[in-house]
């Protein structure tokens, strides 16, 4: 098994983080490239140079770059050529730190495709998958607000045989959608080229539409997203993890990395060294 590690969940710098990354045992780290010193365009020159020898020195290597920008992803048309061009970068910047996988959510994919924010999604992954195909990377985008057969159908529908994958991430599915995890797997299959390692909780069903899109006069939006879901350590939530494990294998994706990603608690130092081990079990329980 593959492990990773966010960087940025450690809350230590980017530094830090790398030498944290290496004593829980981790093989590789993703890093955002959209915020802060490790934002594309800080990375450059002396500063990348210290990056890639800071990993050759912890025996990391990079399992995906994060290129999320916030807002509304790519649902706003008008926003969409600078954040294509931005998200251009950091796929270059991939590539220099020897990853071929970035990963960002693109906003809800609605189920109807005669939903004009359907066009708009399709028109600027079309474009990020066709540049990846170019160089030789892939967009990967995270699973999440929508289910995954609409999401399989939306990448068969742009239909680039490289260049857009998935980034697939268990807990965001059952968190928002309740979703059974091997099946969303098998939907997803034939895209995924990069894991989130998360767990977590759904206390209530909601409409995930108006979560990340609350109408204007914000009738009906969920007004605490506490309210509905959580994110819990490892092995603590509603993520099966020996059957999501086993259909990632049967699916011939058991290499995949699978990066922790720890956003809450108050002390994921701790958290992220017990979903280390406990991944690492859940392999041996597998094989």
């Amino acid at each position: 098994m593959n492990i990773g590690v966010m960087v940025e969940s450690f809350r230590l710098g980017l530094f830090k983080g790398l030498e944290a990354a290496a004593q829980v045992g981790a093989q590789g780290v993703q890093i955002y490239a959209t915020t802060g010193e490790t934002h594309f365009a800080q990375l450059v020159g002396a500063r990348r140079a210290e990056l890639q020898k800071a990993l050759a020195d912890h025996g990391l290597v990079v399992s995906a770059l994060c290129a999320d920008f916030g807002g509304h992803g790519f649902q706003v048309a008008a926003e969409n050529p600078r954040r294509i061009d931005d998200s251009k970068r950091v796929m270059e910047l991939g590539l220099e730190l020897g990853t071929r996988v970035v990963t960002t959510h693109i906003g809800v994919v609605p189920g109807d495709r005669a939903h004009p924010r359907y066009a708009v999604l399709a028109k600027a992954c079309e474009q990020l998958g066709a540049f990846g195909h170019e160089i030789g990377a892939t967009f990967a985008i995270e699973t999440g607000p929508e289910p995954a057969e609409v999401l399989a159908a939306f990448l068969a529908d742009i239909g680039l045989p490289r260049g857009i994958g998935v980034n697939f991430d268990p807990a965001n599915l059952k968190m928002v959608l309740r979703a059974d995890i091997p099946r969303a797997v098998a939907a997803l299959a034939p895209y995924i080229v990069h894991t989130h390692a998360k767990d977590g909780v759904n206390l209530q069903p909601f409409d995930a539409e108006l979560l990340y899109n609350p109408p204007a006069d914000n009738q009906g939006a969920p007004t605490k997203w506490s309210d509905y879901f959580r994110e819990v350590p490892l092995g603590e939530g509603q993520v099966d993890f020996p059957a999501y494990l086993a259909a990632l294998k049967s699916a011939g994706l058991q290499k995949v990395f699978f990066t922790i990603e720890r956003e809450v608690g108050t002390d994921p130092a701790r958290d992220i060294r017990l979903a280390v081990e406990f991944l690492r079990r859940q392999a041996a329980l597998l094989n």
